[in-house]
């Protein structure tokens, strides 16, 4: 019995980093830059979260960047064309991210500002 207890906190453990590096991702989605401020901020223990939240953050800050040159390029219409792009790049990475968060692997994106490291 005592050797079946060691063996599920790990997992348990496991599982726990999974699911807050997974809410990242999701909260970057939806909510921007927030959520991955405010895990980055208060899980400081756990490598695999606090490296997930440092990426989605700098995403966050890149997509952010990227929406206010579309929105200055916008007033020669390529602004224009660029915003739906650079909102499916947005799905798309958060989505990658997210199903490698519940691998357990922390995704660094092909384009992304490391502004912090």
């Amino acid at each position: 019995m005592s050797d079946q207890e060691p063996s599920q906190t790990p997992a348990t453990a496991s599982s726990d980093s999974n699911t807050f590096a997974i809410l990242t991702w999701i909260g970057t989605l939806i909510f921007g830059f927030i959520p991955p401020l405010i895990v980055f901020l208060i899980k400081k223990d756990d490598e695999l979260v606090l490296e997930t939240a440092k990426e989605a953050l700098n995403w966050s800050i890149t997509a952010i960047i990227g929406y206010v040159i579309c929105a200055v390029l916008s007033f020669v219409v390529i602004g224009l064309l660029m915003m739906p792009v650079l909102g499916i790049v947005h799905l798309v990475f958060c989505i990658l991210g997210a199903i490698n968060a519940s691998k357990g692997i922390a995704y660094k994106l092909p384009f992304n500002l490391r502004l912090i490291k």
